[in-house]
């Protein structure tokens, strides 16, 4: 989850301090959130950024101290689009989401597909040109190699959530009429050339996932207009899959106000299920959702549904999130040894070891070259 902390793009210590507390915690696979790969790519002014070699020492630093614990962390890389220039969330005031150049904001260099908004409320965004299009592709293969000295073991790409290249995705918002609009392999086609730009410049056992949209949530408000559905997630699950992929991360919504999401425990699972059935073993699944505890989670790898859980917003209110889904399912996870000893008991070895003689098991994350 997003923490909005950043200075200028840059980690502060806010960000060593809630990453460090859950990965002591011992969740296997972390993610440094949303990390901007242009200072006009962010969402809010107070977002990671990685548009620059000063930004690499920071995010460095975090991982760094992930692999002292014998855990691993991936970066995802993100352009807001028309999405940009908004306050954060625990700035906004009722109605006044957009962020002014006096707060930091850049609402005359917003950029997406075509020139719409995604609210009456946000900035106007341009439609980006041909030129601008290949600056963001240079942009997100820059992003990547700085990733790679940062010492990330995985990339993940963000198509989801009504950004820049969900937008691109989306009928529902790409009104193009040129090589990026119009077609489903021409929408898709921003997203594809950047996964091929960054496996050329990434070290090839390195993953690559990819972040989804299930469906842009539309089907029931706007039924007859144009928008991004489950079979078209299925179709780009196959595409990715070709482009050499690891991982489709399936969540959903977000590209429009409207939206009419159909909430509840474990409601976005139906949508890994569907790409998972389809495609089998051709690409790894993740599951996304208010997947709230161990036997939930569980629930969804046994169905055959995912093959990963991922996890955001219960680690907002406990950090120990997975250390209690495994208490929940009575498996032994590795913490830190500063706060495992507390409960596994003093001169036991195991739980609260830092450099554990069973580490954990990454093999699922182990890409084949």
């Amino acid at each position: 989850m997003c923490q909005y902390s950043a200075k200028d793009g840059f980690v502060t210590p806010w960000h060593l301090a809630h990453l460090g507390g859950i990965i002591i915690r011992g969740p296997g696979l972390s993610f440094a959130e949303g990390v901007a790969v242009l200072p006009e790519g962010r969402i809010t002014p107070e977002d990671l950024g990685l548009w620059t070699d000063e930004h690499v020492e920071g995010l460095s630093k975090i991982v760094e101290f992930a692999h002292s614990q014998g855990q691993k962390m991936a970066i995802q890389l993100f352009h807001s689009g028309r999405k940009g220039s908004t306050s954060a969330p625990y700035l906004v005031s009722k109605g006044d989401i957009m962020a002014s150049p006096e707060e930091g904001g850049w609402p005359d260099n917003v950029w997406g597909p075509s020139a719409i908004k995604f609210h009456p409320s946000y900035p106007q965004p341009r439609e980006l040109t041909l030129e601008g299009i290949k600056r963001i592709i240079d942009a997100f293969v820059v992003a990547a190699k700085r990733a790679v000295i940062a010492g990330f073991d995985v990339i993940e790409i963000h198509m989801a959530h009504g950004y820049l290249l969900s937008s691109f995705a989306s009928p529902a918002s790409n009104k193009r009429t040129d090589e990026y609009g119009g077609s489903f392999e021409n929408r898709i086609r921003l997203t594809i050339e950047i996964i091929d730009a960054i496996r050329e410049v990434i070290p090839n056992d390195m993953p690559i996932f990819v972040r989804v949209s299930g469906t842009d949530w539309l089907e029931e408000v706007a039924p007859d207009e144009p928008s991004w559905r489950l079979e078209d997630t299925v179709r780009v699950a196959t595409v990715f899959a070709e482009h050499g992929v690891d991982l489709i991360d399936v969540s959903a919504g977000g590209i429009d106000f409207r939206q009419k999401i159909r909430s509840g425990p474990q409601y976005q699972v139906f949508l890994a299920a569907a790409v998972k059935k389809a495609l089998g073993d051709k690409i790894l699944v993740g599951a996304v959702g208010q997947l709230h505890g161990g036997k939930d989670a569980q629930s969804v790898l046994d169905s055959g549904s995912a093959d990963v859980i991922f996890v955001g917003r219960e680690f907002l209110k406990n950090p120990g999130q997975v250390w209690a889904m495994a208490e929940e399912l009575g498996v032994e996870i590795q913490t830190a040894k500063q706060i495992g000893w507390g409960f596994s008991g003093i001169g036991r070895k195991g739980l609260g070891t830092s450099k554990p003689e069973r580490k954990e098991d990454f093999g699922w994350l182990k890409r084949q070259s």
